[in-house]
């Protein structure tokens, strides 16, 4: 058995990463409209998102030099659970994306917006700076306001919702899990066995839901494949092991941004000044928890 990988070492700058964690967010906010656009159910969506992208995965690892060697044991079970977490993740989020809006279902499929931060310091046993504590407290805003217009004129999307807020706490268990795989993998093989684990129990699930597996048009399944899964988990999981989990966090909310933007050119789920409003806050979080120093205050 061959030992894992060493972390890659830490970067100077933080630039590279940052940037990466954006452009993941804006390619994962399209996988919502991909669902919609799947003639299979959508936890079938689900299964072909990661059995499609877990091939292309494990071929750019190797071809990046960080082959997906078999995981030592105590890694291998966190990458397992970390599928299985992802799994229920995807197959909540995926049947909440049909119930309810393009904004909400991004939304509340991104609790981990506030779960894997304050995660990361309950471990830490520190609170918050002050520019830290503003920034949470306006993408706490700035999410009510994205949330609140929309549930207010359909309020029949509640079912939707809370399928979606399911997914955003096991997506929040995902990411606790990968952040400790990514101790001793570099991202695209932790990325690969994890989506490897999700396929099996996606499957199954399908299938015990009598959906329709096959599709008759693969193109929006391979988009969500490409997109979601090689591009977006890829840059999400690279960021993960570089950036403090409340910069991680809060990008997240801009996943509902763009998702408002896709959902009104789309559907014509319109924006309204509330969502403009919140959208602005949410930006102004993503700044200052930016720029803020990454020294906390320890807890007594």
């Amino acid at each position: 058995m061959h030992p894992p990988p060493a972390p890659a070492p830490a970067e100077t700058s933080t630039a590279w990463p940052f940037a990466a964690l954006l452009v993941a967010n804006v390619a994962l906010a399209f996988g919502p409209w991909f669902v919609r656009m799947t003639e299979v159910g959508p936890v079938a969506a689900a299964f072909w998102r990661i059995a499609l992208a877990t091939p292309v995965l494990f071929a750019l690892a190797a071809a990046t030099g960080t082959a997906a060697r078999l995981p030592v044991r105590g890694v291998a079970v966190v990458l397992a659970l970390s599928g299985l977490l992802f799994a229920g993740d995807l197959a909540s989020w995926h049947v909440g994306i049909h119930l309810t809006k393009l904004a909400n279902a991004t939304l509340f499929g991104n609790a981990a917006t506030f779960v894997f931060p304050l995660w990361a310091f309950a471990v830490a046993r520190a609170w918050p700076t002050r520019i830290q504590g503003v920034a949470l407290a306006l993408a706490a805003m700035g999410a009510a306001l994205l949330m609140g217009r929309s549930y207010q004129l359909s309020p029949e999307n509640l079912g939707g919702d809370l399928l979606c807020l399911v997914a955003g706490v096991l997506y929040a268990g995902y990411f606790i899990l990968m952040a400790r795989a990514r101790e001793t993998l570099a991202p695209l093989p932790a990325l690969a066995w994890s989506s490897a684990a999700a396929s099996g129990p996606l499957l199954v699930a399908a299938l015990a839901a009598g959906e329709r597996v096959i599709p008759g048009t693969w193109s929006p399944l391979i988009l969500l494949a490409l997109c979601g899964q090689v591009v977006g988990q890829g840059l999400m999981i690279y960021a993960l092991g570089r950036l403090p989990a409340l910069v991680i966090g809060l990008a997240l909310l801009t996943q509902p941004v763009v998702a408002a933007a896709i959902g009104w050119a789309a559907y014509g789920e319109r924006l309204g000044a509330a969502d403009l409003v919140g959208a602005a806050m949410v930006a102004a979080a993503l700044v200052l928890v930016r720029i803020a120093r990454p020294r906390v205050t320890e807890v007594p």
